[in-house]
């Protein structure tokens, strides 16, 4: 029997996120699942620049835990990318990742919650129809109120 997982210290809360090849369907592959401790180890070296024992002081854990932790998130995103496959990140708000869909044939919008896989849906629940796409993103449009500036200026 293995021995439980040691606690590993995460500076920041990492929200739920699907990266996806643009014009891809992931609905021929299993996504590949990057854990929060491989994000926050990815990000510890590649982007804060920090060396290998300062990041596993950070982290909490011993040097060959980080190592591998580290060699592990490298090789999932290098074959991600040169598969072209989906990346899954579920983060470590405990939420999911939330995914809205819509019908073009019956205009349907529904919203699937993803924790440990992504699975586009098959047909509409509301028409059985196979037009279905991801829903675009509301976009907030605030009023700035008038900044001083004019059209034709």
């Amino acid at each position: 029997m293995p021995r439980p997982r040691k606690h590993r210290r995460l500076s920041r809360r990492h929200l739920a996120k699907i990266f996806k090849p643009v014009g891809t369907r992931s609905t021929c592959c299993q996504p590949i699942v990057l854990l929060p401790e491989e994000i926050e180890a990815l990000r510890l070296v590649e982007v804060e620049g920090l060396y290998q024992a300062q990041a596993c002081e950070e982290m909490g854990v011993a040097r060959s835990t980080f190592q591998r932790i580290l060699t592990e998130a490298r090789q999932k995103v290098a074959v991600a990318l040169i598969e072209d496959m989906v990346i899954l990140a579920p983060g470590n708000s405990g939420r999911g990742i939330r995914v809205r869909w819509k019908c073009y044939n019956c205009g349907t919008v529904w919203r699937v919650v993803y924790h440990d896989t992504y699975q586009e849906p098959e047909e509409c629940p509301n028409c059985t129809s196979h037009a279905i796409r991801e829903a675009q993103r509301r976009q907030h449009h605030r009023r700035h109120g008038n900044k001083g500036f004019a059209l034709g200026d």
